[in-house]
């Protein structure tokens, strides 16, 4: 049977709320590594899918001559612009960005 000295009760509650505390912990420490995973996942899809994925172009000179080269062969409505992951130059059909 379990002491019911004041004492003892207040251990034992103590102790429970150490032990919730840290689990507590342990719960809010994984959702902040799985919200860090996540973001690093969307950060590489993003570059896969706006540079990696995509031919580069070492200046804006032989960008806008592939653009020139595909409207040739009736690829219209290509534009580039500056890949912010590699700094080398892309195409794309999307509308031109001022």
């Amino acid at each position: 049977m379990a002491s019911r000295k004041p004492s003892a009760r207040a251990r034992k509650i103590a102790a429970f709320k150490e032990e919730r505390a840290s689990s507590m912990d342990d719960i809010f420490g994984r959702e902040e590594q799985r919200r860090r995973e996540r973001a690093a996942q969307h950060e590489a899809a993003l570059r896969e899918k706006s540079c990696l994925s995509k031919n580069r172009y070492a200046t804006r000179g032989e960008a806008e001559a592939a653009i020139l080269s595909c409207a040739e062969h009736g690829r219209r409505g290509l534009h580039c612009y500056r890949c912010d992951y590699c700094g080398g130059w892309h195409l794309t059909s999307k509308a031109q960005r001022d």
